[in-house]
């Protein structure tokens, strides 16, 4: 970077903030800097461990913005968090305490320097994922919006982030729903060791406002006043329902991009000197005395309450317990909900589809806080119509059609769920999860833990998988094995519409993030009894299909009735084939399995899924591992081959296993 940008920041307001507000300003700064510096101090003696990133120089950003925020109002950060937290309220001490790795700290040492968050306080949490603070905050965004009143979200991100796609889809619909939000881009000239210079088209990143409709401003980042009369005008905007505006705010960290100090240092020795000259304090304090006449006593006695702070906090932080494992593994999931099953007695018959539209239907009734999102879910009501006709009853409040930018839509039901809302969020053909994996695995996933157990994360993501329909290899996956080996998650997959009914009814009202697969060849099948009334199937509960006495199959979504088929053709060769349904994939009720196991002494596990690495190996090694004395043979595996799927017919039907792979598969075992 050259020593000309670095003498140019953006000139700095001069107007002047009424004394208190100074004051006020001055204070969250002081105690923002004297934390990062004692940070640093305890990262270098080795106290504090992993890596932390210093907000050290850009202090006037948060402490500008987050003076105008309630308690009600929701902030977003990002790996550079602690001058957020600080800004939004959160305890120091427990914040100490939390970069230690300590129970007492605000996430319960679970979340770190990080993914630093005080949910009490609606700061959503800093985060390691570049860019992932903005779709998660257009998520709360909506549950304000949604909930009414006058709340607004800030999402705080770093120059780098600007160039990730979710800005862009995030900008966008934030503008196209008109939320209450205000994009915060802190530029501190530097990504990681990149110059933003070399690495974005644009000369400010507020430029890109005008291409989304919003308000875009650049202001001097150093300048607290400057930055505070910026985000007055902002978070009013969106206070009054004129809908988001983006501030990008000129300023310098520091120190290097984090503690460990383990890169180069790409800045020159002159950027590093000109900017160091500007120190967001020493601006304010000569704004303080020189235009608002306040003396230097008031300011030294505001550094002595801080240096007091951290100490205080420093000792707390220190007499801690370490988390122990226990208390990790409770915070992953939340408590999961009794149901009574009422099983499919009914004379009623529904398709699948049809099944899945009672049950958000239902839920929807009964629960407000239940919306619909996704491409083309409204009045299309989705490429399968498992939404149609719900946008006539609930509105496009609740039935939210999106735009296509998967990453985002998912990111957007996950701030709403942390934000106390239920989202469905349809994938509208399931291999475009590809595109949502940050927002399902890095945030859904993880948030609850991050936050020391204490959140809940009612999100479902749900949408057709599997082949059959000949949309080739981009369309026609199965991938419930991802997912399932991921802690935080759940994956439920019915084969019925009367499981798809309460299966769907159960992972809406359920705490945690749930993956909700609905074969497409499901969608085509056969009709099934259905109860209107309402009911829910616990998740995590198989069902046996059918009694046998020699061999247990487990399948799962269209192979169930594949299994069936095979289980009854056996049946005359003189071979009892049980069949068993798992139904949730995660978690996974093992028990049924391996009672069935220990009676046939046989086991077959069929899925559409590729064989290798599937969920038919999971099975297998967990009934080798807790059954193994009662196998007479070894464990069969039947799954698709490992090819992507092909488009003409012929050839894709040889690659999904049928019943007769299924037969074959038993017969080896005798």
């Amino acid at each position: 970077m050259s020593a000309k940008l670095a003498a140019k920041p953006v000139p700095r307001s001069n107007l002047a903030a009424p004394p208190d507000v100074m004051l006020r300003l001055y204070g969250t700064m002081a105690r923002i800097r004297r934390f990062e510096e004692k940070a640093t101090e305890l990262f270098r003696a080795g106290v504090i461990k992993g890596t932390a990133h210093s907000y050290a120089g850009q202090e006037a950003v948060a402490a500008g913005t987050c003076l105008h925020l309630t308690d009600r109002d929701a902030v977003g950060s990002y790996h550079r968090g602690h001058g957020h937290c600080i800004a939004k309220g959160a305890k120091i001490d427990r914040m100490m305490a939390e970069l230690m790795g300590k129970a007492t700290g605000s996430c319960k040492g679970l979340g770190g320097s990080m993914h630093i968050a005080d949910l009490e306080r609606n700061i959503l949490g800093a985060n390691g994922i570049v860019g992932a603070t903005m779709p998660i905050g257009t998520g709360a965004a909506l549950a304000a919006k949604l909930r009414g009143g006058d709340d607004v979200v800030i999402a705080f991100f770093g120059d780098g982030a600007a160039n990730q796609g979710v800005f862009h889809e995030s900008m966008n619909l934030a503008s196209v729903w008109r939320l209450p939000m205000v994009f915060v881009c802190e530029n501190n000239h530097y990504a990681l060791n990149t110059a933003y210079r070399d690495t974005t088209a644009v000369p400010q990143v507020a430029l890109r406002a005008a291409a989304y409709g919003m308000p875009g401003e650049t202001v001097d980042g150093n300048d607290a006043v400057a930055v505070w009369r910026s985000l007055g005008l902002a978070v009013g905007r969106a206070r009054s329902g004129e809908g988001p505006s983006l501030v990008e705010a000129m300023t310098w960290r520091w120190g290097p991009h984090s503690m460990r100090a383990n890169l180069r240092e790409p800045r020159s020795d002159a950027d590093m000197a000109a900017w160091k000259a500007r120190d967001p304090l020493l601006v304010l304090k000569e704004r303080m005395t020189l235009e608002a006449g306040i003396d230097a006593g008031a300011i030294a006695e505001i550094e002595r309450a801080a240096d007091d702070e951290i100490a205080a906090a420093v000792r707390f932080a220190e007499a801690g317990p370490e988390p122990t494992l226990e208390e990790a593994k409770a915070a992953v999931y939340a408590p999961a909900q009794a149901f009574v099953e009422p099983g499919p007695g009914s004379a009623r018959e529904l398709t699948f589809a049809a099944a899945l539209n009672e049950a958000l239907d239902q839920e929807m009734q009964r629960d407000p806080s239940v919306i619909l999102i996704g491409e083309d879910v409204a009045e299309t009501g989705g490429i399968f119509q498992v939404s149609k006709g719900l946008v006539g009853k609930y509105g496009r409040e609740r039935v939210r059609d999106t735009p296509i930018s998967e990453s985002t839509f998912c990111g957007t039901g996950v701030g709403a769920a942390i934000s106390g809302f239920r989202p469905v969020v349809e994938v509208q053909i399931f291999d475009f999860v590809t595109l949502m994996m940050d927002m399902l695995v890095n945030q859904a996933a993880k948030f609850r833990f991050m936050n020391g157990g204490v959140a809940k994360v009612p999100l479902v993501v749900r949408g057709p998988q599997g082949g059959g329909i000949r949309l080739a290899a981009q369309h026609s996956q199965s991938l419930e094995a991802w997912f399932a080996h991921v802690p935080g998650l759940k994956v439920v997959a019915p084969s019925t519409p009367y499981d798809a009914k309460g299966l769907l009814i159960a992972a809406i009202r359920d705490d945690n993030p749930v993956v909700f697969l609905e074969h497409k060849m499901l969608y085509l099948g056969q009709t099934g009894p259905v109860p209107e009334a309402w009911y829910a199937i616990p998740l995590g509960r198989a069902v046996v299909k059918r009694a046998g006495s020699d061999v247990t199959v487990v399948a799962t979504q269209a192979m169930v009735a594949r299994a069936l088929t095979a289980a009854t053709q056996l049946e005359h060769e003189g071979i009892s084939v049980e069949v068993i349904d798992p139904r949730t994939i995660k978690p996974l009720d093992e028990e049924t399995i391996l009672a069935s196991v220990r009676k046939t002494n046989r086991l077959v596990v069929a899925h559409e899924g590729w064989r290798t690495g599937g969920f038919g190996a999971e099975v297998s090694a967990m009934v080798t591992e807790r059954a193994f004395d009662w196998l007479d043979a070894p464990v069969a595996r039947v799954g698709a081959a490992d090819m992507p799927m092909p488009f003409n017919d012929k050839l894709e039907s040889a690659v999904i296993p049928d019943h007769a792979a299924i037969v074959a598969a038993v017969r080896a075992l005798f």
